[in-house]
Parts: structure tokens; C-alpha cells; sequence
């Protein structure tokens, strides 16, 4: 599954001659964490994250003539002058798996997606987890994962398809995941309210059904 059709589309982006009360103010409104910054043709130059703004906020435990020293500061400071150049991309052909790598890898809550130079979306952990929902049928009405001991044998996967579809049972994901330690399961999404029909269906074919 590609970025582009999870992503934001045309995200809310900022120039790097922003001030930073500005740029705030567009974080707070829009209930944002992350800005991409962009020059004229939309070509991105950085990122400004809440933690950035944070940052060069005062501390509540400055003085009042501390702060408000630094409150003048702020408000002659510019985007650009805090904002993070060294950014990790996503492209517009980019996956999910490519996504949760990088999310993983550097610990980022959201990331631009380009196309060539241009900024075009805004990828965050959120739309991956919503992604992912979709992807494994998470939430889709009458939808129950069952666990099944794949004991190895030739065409398992096979004959629980053949019976599902004997007893047109509907079903939307089959999925193998590999475990040294506590051995393979095959996980299937079936979308039925009649539980305890699949379950019978399942051990009286011999499979080993787990049950919570």
C-alpha cells in the first residue's frame, strides 16, 4: 500500500521568514505537531515540530523579567532560525513498510512526502496506524482475528481456504507470521457473527484453533 493514498494531501506549510508567534499560532488552530517549511515553488527547506516551538518558548521557571526577555527574542526570531534542515522524506510511490522503518529508525511523529523537490503531503503515525487498520480489517463490522497452529503440513493454508469457502464463510486476510520460539501461527480475518460455526468448522478438520 503506497503513502500517497493515506497521507495528508496539500498540508498547511510555512515560510522560513515566519515568525515564530505565527507559525505557533497555525500549530495551536489547526491542532498541528508538525510544519513542513517550503520556499516560494513549494520545494521543502525543513520541518518545525511543537517540540521545536517548545523549545525556544521561556521555562516557567524563569523569572517574569527573564521571561519576558525572552519572549522579545521570540518574537523577532524566524522559522528559520530553529527549524530542522536535516529531514527524512517520504515520495509519493514510498509504502507503509517504508514509513514505519523510518518511524521506527528515527523516532519522527510525522513525515513530508515530495514529489521531486515540491512538498505535496504530510505522512504521521497516525495516518499509519489508520493505514494498517485498513490493511488487516481492523474494526470492519462482524470482523474477528482467529489464531490457528500452523503445525507445518503441506497445503494448510490451502484447506482452511477450501473450507471456509465450502461453507461460505467470508473472509478477507490469511496471513502466515513465523515464531522460533512459540511456533508459526496463521492468523485469519474472518467478517461472520457465527463464531462458534467457524470454530467448529476449524477443529473438526483437525486445525488447532487458539482460543483466548
Amino acid at each position: 500500500m503506497y503513502i500517497s493514498r493515506h497521507m495528508t494531501a496539500d498540508p498547511v506549510t510555512v515560510s522560513s521568514a515566519m515568525s515564530l508567534p505565527e507559525a505557533r499560532a497555525l500549530l495551536n488552530d489547526f491542532r498541528f505537531r508538525h510544519l513542513p517549511v517550503v520556499d516560494e515553488n513549494g520545494a521543502l527547506l525543513g520541518m518545525l515540530t511543537d517540540r521545536d516551538l517548545r523549545s525556544a518558548y521561556p521555562s516557567s521557571v524563569l523569572t517574569d523579567s527573564e521571561r519576558r526577555l525572552v519572549y522579545e527574542k521570540v518574537e523577532k526570531t524566524t522559522v528559520a532560525e530553529i527549524m530542522s534542515t536535516d529531514c527524512v522524506t517520504l515520495r509519493l510511490d514510498s509504502t507503509l513498510d517504508d514509513a514505519l522503518f523510518l518511524f521506527d529508525r528515527d523516532q519522527m511523529g510525522a513525515l513530508p512526502v515530495l514529489d521531486g523537490e515540491r512538498v505535496v503531503g504530510v505522512f504521521s503515525i497516525r495516518d499509519l496506524t489508520t493505514a494498517y487498520k485498513k490493511l488487516f480489517g481492523v474494526g470492519e463490522k462482524g470482523s474477528m482475528l482467529i489464531g490457528i497452529d500452523d503445525d507445518g503440513s503441506h497445503g494448510i493454508m490451502t484447506r482452511i481456504v477450501n473450507l471456509l469457502e465450502e461453507q461460505n464463510i467470508p473472509f478477507t486476510r490469511l496471513m502466515r507470521v513465523y515464531d522460533e520460539r512459540k511456533g508459526n501461527t496463521i492468523y485469519l480475518r474472518i467478517n461472520t457473527f457465527k463464531i462458534a460455526k467457524v470454530y467448529s468448522l476449524l477443529e473438526d478438520a483437525g486445525l488447532a484453533v487458539k482460543r483466548a
